[in-house]
């Protein structure tokens, strides 16, 4: 099929995961990606997407995107202050003079707006109860997506998604550091995905999202955050973190770094099977264990 007689998609926020969905996508899509930079554009090309320059801080900026693509996956972050994520309402404003253009949108949040819950499973029927800032921007998003598609016609999967993780983003530097994790007694449940694996299912939603629907996109594994630190500890043959009790460790750690700590929640992913692909790696453990046979099978000295 030549180029210009393909569907379109517009990726907004083409960062890691961006990178990882438009070069699964090109050979059968026309990708497009918005970037504030000019210098990111060759990277773009490389994974065969079309450079197109916007900022969503910047609405008179994103005139480019206005009925560009049939298909919208939505990965840029919120601001990084106040209660509602102007960036996601620019986009809508602009999506919204399009002339109808837009028949799907993906929209990848995070399981934060669930906020704590003390170690108890939440799913997709769990009231948001979002306690960061950073949260109740996402959940102000989720919103603004939720009343906006089902008026515009637009089939919306937004994909909840916990801390994501790949070889480059372990917390092997945290490990290094020394600092310091929660005592057993006190630790929280975190969840995971690997990067690769939310690409391929933010991909899979293209094909497969229900109208108006709302996935838990994890793992599905319940572990303890300082389990996670000792596991890749272990994997890199590195001395796990010492632990301490809350009222200690919150002295030491940015507010940021505790406000991950301090929420605990076992997060179901059972309508994850709604996008009919495996996970390639169905815990942090299984992608573990391929770290460790590659360090096991470096020269020594």
């Amino acid at each position: 099929m030549q180029s210009f007689n393909k569907p379109r998609i517009l990726i907004i926020g083409c960062g890691d995961i961006g990178l990882r969905i438009a070069k699964q996508l090109s050979s059968k899509y026309r990708v497009f990606a918005l970037t504030s930079q000019k210098s990111r554009f060759q990277e773009l090309r490389g994974v065969g997407a079309i450079p197109v320059l916007g900022d969503l801080d910047k609405p008179d900026s994103l005139w480019r995107i206005s009925g560009l693509a049939q298909i919208v996956i939505h990965l840029a972050p919120p601001q990084n202050s106040g209660h509602h994520d102007c960036r996601t309402r620019n986009l809508l404003r602009i999506l919204a003079q399009g002339s109808d253009m837009v028949r799907r949108l993906i929209y990848v949040s995070t399981t934060g707006v669930y906020g704590d819950h003390q170690g108890a499973q939440v799913s997709e029927i769990t009231p948001v109860n979002p306690q960061s800032e950073r949260a109740k921007r996402r959940v102000d998003a989720e919103r603004a997506l939720r009343l906006w598609a089902p008026a515009h016609g637009v089939v919306l999967t937004i994909l909840r998604v916990p801390g994501i993780y790949a070889h480059d983003r372990l917390p092997v530097e945290r490990i290094l550091a020394g600092t310091p994790a929660l005592a057993p007694s006190e630790d929280a449940y975190s969840n995971h995905i690997h990067s690769e694996d939310l690409a391929r299912l933010v991909c899979a939603a293209v094909y497969h999202g229900k109208p108006q629907r709302i996935i838990n996109t994890c793992d599905g594994r319940e572990s303890k955050m300082g389990d996670y630190f000792d596991e890749v500890a272990d994997a890199f043959g590195l001395a796990r973190p010492p632990r301490l009790p809350a009222v200690e460790l919150k002295k030491i750690v940015s507010p940021m770094l505790w406000s991950f700590m301090r929420e605990s929640r076992r997060v179901n992913n059972d309508r994850l099977s709604e996008l009919k692909i495996p996970l390639r790696y169905p815990s942090v453990g299984h992608f573990l264990k391929t770290i460790s046979k590659n360090l096991s099978g470096q020269p020594h000295g």
